[in-house]
């Protein structure tokens, strides 16, 4: 294709960024709606609250596991052939996740999902990075996490009906397939990086085009993986990314059982937690990441942890008063749907694009951790006390000391990686 053909079209850095808009619209209707299919799957198969944390944990460990490597076969293989073979596996394991009948075949077919969910965040996030220029990043990130908050929303109400007309297990078939369909889409219209089709990326003013450059060498990759353990930055953003995951997923994770069980409400307004939390998403990721574009990762992602915190202490004082616990989720759902692409987007930001997915993938792994302990603890204090409520106070402390970490997290010298 010649460059006057190319200057007709749409850049190519937009396909990419709808394309993975569905692969998140539906990985993340997978993942997240696991919290709204809870309280009927504990109804049916009789889960404790801490076999449905470990079920979820067993989506965690291999997610965090698989997305290290997901992150490196992403730098070495590029994105389009990572995020097509991973899809195989996230859809299959879905559609498994409808046939299950105790917890271990739980445990086992959604860590299947797990190692597909590995490729639908870290090279996807990566991919996105590489067609966009430093300054763009944030609204670029914005617009494609609308996917994760879309599909969270969209499930919060959808499941409900599926699970009235047939059952929860239609709702994994129905993704599953999905996932599957998204398998072909991907490989037909990912692009691994601009430079592969002769563009720069968009957004790249016209003083800074310049002809792609050769990659770099293996050597030169080499000592840059080696560097990032012994920057101070990556371990405070790691850590910081640890806590807010695990503050996060106490309260997703048993939100919708939380207001079934705990506070009495019927399962389909219990499960519109999902679709205001989902419809948050939306509104804060079309927000905060283009806010940071301007006033900076660090000081966005500070004020966001502190956000969270505050958020999780007004849906502990709501109780049961609908509309108040209603805009606290909201509230919280917004600096939830925004937190994923500021720590994704400090990956691009504090460290060499050619170990981008390298240390995406590392930062993933923390956040796995922080959600793996989130899950057992909360599920395990509920089951032993009958409430929620240590695991929120729990969540809050856990959300102030992620914006403290960030405090020390020192501002990249301008044009400079790792």
């Amino acid at each position: 294709m010649t460059d006057t053909m190319r200057r007709r079209i749409v850049h190519w850095a937009w396909i990419i960024v709808a394309v993975c808009f569905v692969d998140l619209f539906i990985n993340y209707g997978i993942r997240l709606g696991y919290s709204v299919l809870l309280p009927e799957m504990i109804r049916t198969l009789g889960f404790t609250r801490r076999q449905a944390g470990d079920i979820f944990n067993a989506y965690f460990v291999v997610y965090v596991l698989c997305s290290f490597f997901a992150g490196y076969l992403t730098d070495r293989l590029g994105a389009r052939r990572v995020i097509a073979f991973f899809g195989v596996i996230l859809g299959t394991g879905t559609i498994l996740m409808g046939t299950i009948k105790n917890f271990w075949q739980a445990c086992l077919f959604y860590g299947i999902v797990g190692m597909g969910g590995a490729a639908m965040w870290t090279p996807i996030i990566t991919l996105v990075q590489r067609w966009f220029y430093i300054k763009k990043k944030g609204m670029a990130l914005g617009i494609l996490s609308t996917g994760f908050g879309l599909g969270f929303a969209t499930m919060g109400k959808f499941y409900p009906i599926v699970v009235a007309h047939w059952s929860w297990r239609y709702c994994w078939y129905i993704l599953g397939t999905a996932a599957l369909l998204m398998v072909v889409v991907n490989a037909l219209f990912l692009r691994s990086k601009p430079e592969d089709e002769g563009l720069a990326p968009w957004g790249t003013p016209e003083s800074e085009k310049t002809v792609a450059q050769a990659a770099p060498s293996a050597v030169k990759q080499k000592t840059s993986y080696a560097g990032i353990l012994g920057i101070p930055n990556f371990w405070l953003i790691s850590f910081s990314y640890l806590l807010i995951a695990g503050s996060l997923y106490i309260t997703l994770t048993f939100m919708v059982d939380y207001a079934r069980y705990e506070l009495g409400f019927v399962y389909g307004k219990a499960s519109s937690l999902a679709t205001i939390h989902g419809l948050g998403q939306i509104a804060g990721v079309l927000t905060v990441p283009i806010l940071s574009d301007h006033i900076g990762r660090r000081l966005t992602i500070l004020f966001s942890n502190i956000c969270i915190a505050v958020s999780i202490a007004c849906i502990i004082l709501s109780g049961s008063n609908e509309i108040s616990l209603f805009v606290s989720v909201g509230f919280l759902g917004a600096f939830f749907g925004s937190t994923f692409p500021m720590y994704g987007a400090c990956g691009g930001d504090y460290f060499r694009k050619e170990v981008m997915g390298t240390v995406i993938g590392a930062l993933t792994l923390f956040y796995g951790c922080g959600a793996i302990f989130a899950n057992r603890f909360g599920g395990y204090i509920r089951d032993i006390t009958g409430s929620f409520f240590i695991p929120f106070i729990a969540a809050i402390a856990a959300a102030l000391c992620a914006a403290l970490l960030f405090f020390f997290v020192k501002y990249p010298k301008e044009g400079s990686g790792s």
